[in-house]
């Protein structure tokens, strides 16, 4: 079956469809995209809606790109997000028949394409879709103000959820971008997956072992990732300078409460990212993350994270102490601290000041080197290719 594969991709007669929840912006899940375009160069691209810049859409290259029926829906371009109930719907519209091969790239609804018989499905899931299990509430309360709009946004979202828990079974071989993705995919889902996490290119991301005095959080601002404990922490660690890079809802409400040693910087081009990524001190994140690019990001810099030790950061950062307090690991990249709270931070930080011996830059450059996209090509197609054999044994 090996040979059949091998074939097929030789003589390029597989064809391939990749289908992607929205195109907007390019964020995380559009790095994959990119390098499942490389993976596959003929595949053609599906996607609900797209309505990504003209400056960002260089990766997509000649990849013929077709959208849903709600790509033509008024006020589409500004308000998608309102078209929710009609998404899955809107993914039965399209016609992938005469693919051998579905490849979904799913925070949403990608994942629940319906396919014929015989078809290899594998599925890429970035999370099972916030708003519908576990981050409900929040997303209600920040994008909702009205209490009729939110009213209604319940009735929608359960159907919504119990619509996802009827269509568990798509999505053909599921790959998580995480161990934390799989554990929710097996909690929401009861499926299994693998993990293969996300690819972070780091050709500009030059390596620097000196450091300045000043630590620094790159993120949206948005209530979830926790930048508002960061700044409660740091106001009481007057002595202590933290950088600020993002921007988001939030901006305003951190610059009037942020002392005067925490510098909010808005948004930054990648250029000046990459040097103060480069120059600080160490990485600090609150938040609650699937996987967490800008953290590996950072590490390959040559910079430590300290970062609240749930979710994603348990693949991508390896605790000084093994997380059991097992003595220091020569091959650590950060600390991890338990609790979301100012004192919690605070502890770890003032912990990371005094660690003996200090972490390695080194050690997070070459950590930073396992998510290399390269790596994350050969893992991924080992995948499709143990799946699509699996087809036609």
């Amino acid at each position: 079956m090996t040979g059949e594969w091998k074939s097929c991709w030789r003589e390029k007669v597989l064809k391939v469809a990749i289908i992607h929840d929205w195109l907007v912006t390019k964020a995380g899940a559009e790095l994959v995209l990119e390098q499942l375009l490389v993976c596959f160069p003929n595949a053609d691209v599906f996607t609900l809606v797209d309505f990504l810049p003209e400056s960002e859409r260089g990766f997509l290259q000649n990849h013929k790109v077709t959208t849903s029926f709600i790509q033509r829906l008024p006020g589409a371009h500004a308000h998608f997000r309102y078209y929710l109930p009609l998404m899955a719907r809107a993914l039965s519209s399209f016609d992938l028949g005469g693919y051998d091969l579905v490849i979904s790239s799913s925070w949403a609804f990608a994942r629940r394409v319906r396919l014929k018989p015989g078809q290899c499905h594998v599925s890429y899931i970035h999370t099972p879709i916030r708003y519908v299990w576990d981050q409900q509430e929040r997303y209600l309360q920040e994008g909702l103000s009205n209490s009729l709009a939110r009213l209604v946004a319940r009735v929608v979202l359960a159907h919504l959820r119990r619509s996802d828990v009827a269509d568990k079974a798509l999505g053909g071989r599921l790959i998580a971008n995480s161990s934390f993705i799989k554990a929710r995919i097996e909690h929401c889902w009861q499926q299994p997956s693998v993990v293969l996490n996300p690819p972070v290119p780091q050709d500009d991301l030059g390596f620097g072992d000196e450091k300045d005095d000043f630590y620094i959080c790159v993120s949206r601002l948005v209530p979830y990732k926790g930048v508002e404990l960061l700044v409660e922490a740091f106001n009481r660690m007057p002595e202590r300078k933290l950088v600020l890079v993002g921007a988001g809802p939030l901006e305003a409400r951190i610059r009037s409460v942020a002392g005067e040693n925490i510098e909010v910087l808005g948004f930054l081009d990648r250029p000046s990212l990459v040097g103060y990524l480069r120059r600080a001190r160490a990485f600090v994140f609150a938040g609650l993350e699937d996987f967490g690019i800008a953290m590996v990001e950072a590490q390959a810099c040559g910079t430590p994270v300290i970062a609240y030790g749930q979710g994603g950061v348990r693949d991508s950062v390896i605790p000084f102490d093994g997380g059991a307090g097992n003595g220091a690991n020569p091959a650590a990249t950060g600390l991890w601290f338990e609790e979301q709270s100012a004192e919690s931070i605070m502890d770890a930080v003032k912990q990371f000041e005094s660690l003996h011996p200090e972490i390695s830059s080194l050690a997070c450059r070459d950590n930073a080197r396992r998510f290399d996209p390269s790596i994350f090509r050969q893992e991924f197609m080992q995948i499709v290719e143990d799946a699509y054999g699996s087809r036609i044994a």
